[in-house]
């Protein structure tokens, strides 16, 4: 009995520790450099942890990291909303690991302005 106590608290310790290490903080964004961009969309993942957004900018693509999906609907926006071609602005932070990614603290689509945090 004891042995499958402690091997059923060792196995959830495993599960949540794997699962602190999977979510990533926000340190590898520069704060200090905000910046907006707008393009069209080229692909969209809504899909947990974040939703990604890729959006030409500077004739690059750039990958924009959003909110949770449950976040981004619970702000309005629905997956329907953003599609391929759609233009949009994002408002955000660059990565200093990827030349080509921001984590986007703000978006606008068709005039509308959502805050993602």
């Amino acid at each position: 009995m004891k042995i499958m106590l402690f091997g059923s608290c060792l196995l959830g310790a495993l599960a949540c520790g794997g699962l602190a290490y999977a979510h990533h903080g926000w340190g590898s964004y520069d704060a200090g450099k905000k910046f907006t961009m707008t393009g069209a969309i080229a692909e969209v993942e809504w899909a947990n942890p974040h939703v990604h957004v890729t959006v030409e900018h500077d004739g690059k693509p750039w990958e924009a990291v959003l909110a949770p999906p449950f976040r981004m609907s619970a702000r309005g926006l629905q997956p329907d909303m953003l599609k391929p071609g759609t233009t949009i602005s994002l408002e955000g932070y660059p990565s200093t690991r990827v030349a080509t990614e921001m984590r986007a603290e703000r978006l606008i689509a068709d005039g509308k302005t959502y805050e993602l945090r």
